[in-house]
């Protein structure tokens, strides 16, 4: 079996495959235990590294709509370089050890889901994609915020945002048939169906015609 995470520099891991490192990762119940076990890992990745992250994601989204592309490349550049910055002050200023509280009970299932999805091998391709679960599983388990960014544009209009300390995402229940998908394991709410806490800013027609239904029913005209 290969090297986890192979590459010049070597991680604090040595030679634990990532099925490994996923099972010792699922094992931690503590927030800053495990903010501490992943900031080892993701600080071997280099500012180099987040740069290739985001020409993939550019080259992945080519097809989009010029504006809708440029939006979600702004969004995703500043939460790789937020996160990973993030993680490297915490780590230097000793701050996981005030982070005593338990992690989300669909911690485990995350990373076992992380295992089955990235293979043990030293390409590239590999190296990037467990830094993307890594970066993720910091926000959701370590910082208990949604696995997409705030701000994060759908198709639609429709964001990530975060309203009154609760965070409601438009994708939060949809993709539960995508093996890899974050959402079963984010801490974001599904944004309702059926109203909006606020204005829909820029959102499609129907979203803003369930905006005003709501607004009708039940504050405007509620006896």
């Amino acid at each position: 079996m290969t090297g986890f995470l192979s590459s010049n520099k070597r991680t604090p891991t040595g030679n634990k495959s990532i099925s490994t490192v996923c099972t010792e990762l699922a094992e931690i119940q503590v927030r800053g235990e495990l903010g501490h076990a992943i900031a080892d890992i993701v600080l071997t990745y280099s500012p180099k590294d987040l740069q290739k992250m985001k020409v993939n994601f550019s080259n992945k989204v080519d097809s989009l709509s010029p504006d809708y592309k440029n939006e979600l490349e702004k969004s995703i550049a500043i939460y790789l370089d937020g996160t990973y910055q993030t993680i490297r002050l915490m780590n230097q200023q000793g701050s996981f050890a005030t982070l005593q509280g338990p992690v989300f009970k669909q911690a485990p299932e995350y990373w076992m889901m992380v295992a089955d999805n990235c293979s043990d091998s030293d390409n590239p391709t590999t190296r990037l994609r467990i830094l993307k679960f890594l970066l993720s599983g910091f926000c959701m388990f370590v910082q208990e915020i949604p696995g997409h960014p705030v701000g994060m544009p759908f198709p639609g209009g429709d964001k990530v945002e975060i309203i009154d300390g609760v965070y409601y995402c438009p994708v939060r229940t949809k993709t539960h048939d995508v093996d890899a998908a974050l959402c079963p394991f984010c801490p974001a709410e599904q944004t309702p169906e059926i109203g909006y806490l606020k204005p829909p800013i820029k959102g499609s027609k129907h979203r803003k015609q369930e905006y005003i239904k709501n607004i009708y029913d039940y504050h405007h005209f509620n006896g």
